[in-house]
């Protein structure tokens, strides 16, 4: 498995909101349905509204979510 850095944005009529969430996935496919599977269910946004910018993988070094970091290290 790897991590991918999914950036993006969610465009509300009135509003229009960036994000950056980092993911475990084997693929860079499987990392965007996770995204928009989680934002979809916590912030109650369909995917229509959600406009995906970048997908990058990011190396162990580079992650910035402890929780990711500690599993992917395993320290």
């Amino acid at each position: 498995m790897k991590v991918f850095r999914v950036t993006g944005e969610i465009r509300k009529p009135n509003l229009a909101t960036p994000f950056k969430k980092e993911v475990l996935a084997a693929k860079p496919e499987h990392a965007v349905e996770k995204v928009y599977a989680e934002i979809g269910s916590k912030h109650r946004v369909k995917r229509y509204y959600m406009k995906i910018l970048k997908v990058e993988e990011v190396s162990p070094e580079e992650i910035e979510n402890p929780i990711l970091k500690k599993m992917v290290t395993g320290e």
